[in-house]
Order: structure tokens, then sequence, then C-alpha cells
């Protein structure tokens, strides 16, 4: 079974509904038990760093998803909340990836959204996918390029459009929104 953290963050449904098409059994908790016995976890997020920071916290979730020793896939803004501080609210993090998470410089083309390439693929999460592939992307702050790095994408600045530490997997982009090859991570992912 696949936790999916229910913390009033967007897209927790779209992440299921792509779970269910790959034919995974999944649920939508916040439920601390649930989440630390599951086979896997996924931290979706759409939202604000500040305002989501303070409900996980509300919850307890801030404490439970560093422990966490399966596979934990972060999502766009929950890649964000799994690095140590993010300008963004000026919000602390969880600190899983010692990463700075920046708003990016240029105010009249933010956010990034929409289709871009991920290139310099470095973890078994990308198995079967293909150096420079088309990923979807919506955020205004990006991570910083780091050892943790998995792929790189560029949009005014290179930026970590993936990250890995140990059992923690993340992903500025929607993998759920990004097509075939969204869908070829989610199994890999599933596949761990």
């Amino acid at each position: 079974m696949i936790a999916i953290i229910k913390y009033n963050g967007g897209n927790v449904s779209s992440v299921q509904n792509a779970l269910n098409r790959l034919g995974a059994d999944s649920v939508i908790t916040d439920d601390f038990e649930l989440i630390k016995n599951a086979e896997k976890v996924i931290f979706p997020g759409v939202g604000e760093a500040s305002s989501t920071m303070r409900i996980l916290k509300e919850k307890g979730l801030d404490q439970i998803i560093p422990t966490l020793k399966q596979p934990v896939l972060g999502i766009c803004l929950g890649m964000q909340l799994m690095c140590k501080n993010n300008e963004e609210g000026n919000t602390v993090g969880m600190g899983i990836f010692d990463i700075h998470v920046k708003k990016f410089p240029a105010k009249d083309i933010i956010p990034h959204m929409g289709w871009n390439t991920i290139s310099d693929l470095k973890s078994t999460i990308y198995s079967g996918i293909k150096e420079e592939s088309d990923v979807y992307f919506v955020h205004s702050f990006y991570c910083e390029l780091s050892e943790d790095t998995t792929s790189v994408c560029d949009y005014i600045l290179p930026f970590s459009a993936s990250l890995q530490k140990d059992n923690f997997y993340a992903m500025q982009f929607h993998p759920e929104k990004s097509g075939k090859t969204g869908r070829q991570l989610l199994q890999n992912f599933l596949n761990l």
C-alpha cells in the first residue's frame, strides 16, 4: 500500500489517480501508523511554503517524514519542504536535503510553468527514461544544484529538477502530469 500524505496540499487526488492508472493501491492519510507502515510514501504538494509547513507542524508530520525508512517521493512543494530552508515565507524545512530553496531572479517570467527538458539523469528512478526528456513544471522557487541532484533543468538558471538521498526521492516537476515519462517515473518508484 502506498501512503499519500494528507495535509491540505494541492494535487493529492491527481497523484492518487495516476497511481490508480498504474494499478497501485493507495490511501490519502495523515495517520502516523499508516504512513510508517506503508510500503512507500508520496509527499505531494502545491501551495505556499510557510502556510503548508505550519500545517505539517500542527499535524506532527514534519517530525514523522524525515524518520521514514521506506522509499519516500516528494513532489513539487513536497520536494522543497524536504530541503533545509525556503525563501518563500522564510520557511525552515525538514532538512532531509541540505539545500536552500530560492526564488527565480526574474519577476516577469515566473512561474516556470509548462513543459521543459531534464538532463544529467543520475538515479535508478530514471531507469528507461531518456536524457533530454520533457516533464511538466509549475513553480516560482527552485532547489539549488547539490551533490543530491539527480537531474537538472535550465530555466533562467540551472536548478535541481530532482534529488535523491538514501531512501528519499524528490521531483520539482509533476510526474502525475508528465505523460509517458511521468508514468514511467511513478512506475519506477513503485518498483523500488
